[in-house]
């Protein structure tokens, strides 16, 4: 599986007084089970971005091919695509609706036509794969649910359908602290378990510095970096014109160069921190 957007741009209201562009000529590739971040600050271009991944949207020009097929093509069945490409909005629980959770989750797989047995198999493997008990919460109501939970029972939903890549956007938003760690370990979990694409939009560097292996930053509808965490930290002074920035880990440890500790600029996350002040303090003792 892989992606390739070639020069896509997207016009809202395109010929009326309030014409806006929001995507630009953007490309880039995306290679088979990476774990790609997206960042950008609100109306960088990254929500529509995404709908164009997974079809909701047409670009104005040029294409977007998934495994060997260009997906912005005419008389492509966007079920198809549909079924290779998932996508987890915002607040992805106000979208529950069935009376149980298994219902809910079972919707898409019986939507796509599968056997029983098919599906029943699936709705327990996803439901135990966000880190819930199946045999708990089948029958519960989804909505007297805690709103973490709510969440991984929407995030089961899609994940379900077995995509080859699943979209997330902002994924822990308005999520308790512990709740956004949970979420995240879960879709950590998932990526090891499904060796899928997973693409996470999130505002949170911390986030993406941890769990991504490239990162694309987007800026005024335009893809303005392009690269590894290493690669795009390393631009610390552009992200913050763009109102972005690094890891606060990162902002802690090249504090930590000024005052004199013999450590890397480039880290990235709190697990390389602790590692190299660690070893850092050892080396001072003796």
């Amino acid at each position: 599986m892989s992606i390739e957007v070639k020069n896509i741009t997207h016009i809202y209201a395109e010929g009326q007084p309030h014409e806006s562009v929001a995507i630009d000529d953007v490309s880039f590739e995306i290679e088979d089970g990476q774990f790609v971040g997206i960042i950008g600050h609100t109306g960088s271009g990254k929500s529509t971005l995404l709908q164009h991944l997974n079809g909701l949207l047409k670009p104005k020009k040029e294409s977007i091919t998934v495994n060997g097929v260009e997906i912005t093509a005419s008389g492509v069945p966007m079920i198809d695509v549909r079924k290779k490409i998932g996508l987890v909005f915002q607040y992805p629980e106000y979208q529950l609706f069935e009376e149980t959770v298994e219902k809910d989750v079972a919707f898409g797989p019986t939507n796509l036509g599968l056997d029983e047995e098919e599906i029943q198999e699936r709705v327990k493997e996803s439901i135990e794969l966000t880190g819930l008990n199946y045999d708990e919460l089948k029958n519960k109501s989804p909505f007297e649910l805690s709103g973490g939970q709510k969440r991984r029972v929407a995030i089961a939903g899609v994940i379900a359908m077995r995509p080859e890549v699943l979209i997330l956007d902002e994924p822990t938003a308005g999520l308790d602290p512990k709740a956004h760690r949970d979420i995240l370990k879960m879709i950590e979990e998932i990526h090891e378990h499904e060796k899928n694409i997973i693409i996470l939009v999130s505002h949170n560097m911390n986030d993406v510095a941890k769990l991504a292996d490239k990162i694309l930053v987007m800026e005024g509808g335009k893809l303005a970096m392009d690269g590894t965490p290493k690669q795009i930290f390393s631009r610390e002074a552009e992200l913050e014109a763009m109102s972005l920035g690094v890891p606060k880990v990162t902002k802690l440890t090249r504090a930590l160069i000024k005052r004199g500790f013999d450590i890397s600029s480039d880290i990235f996350t709190t697990s390389e921190a602790e590692e190299a002040i660690y070893n850092q303090l050892k080396k001072d003792e003796k």
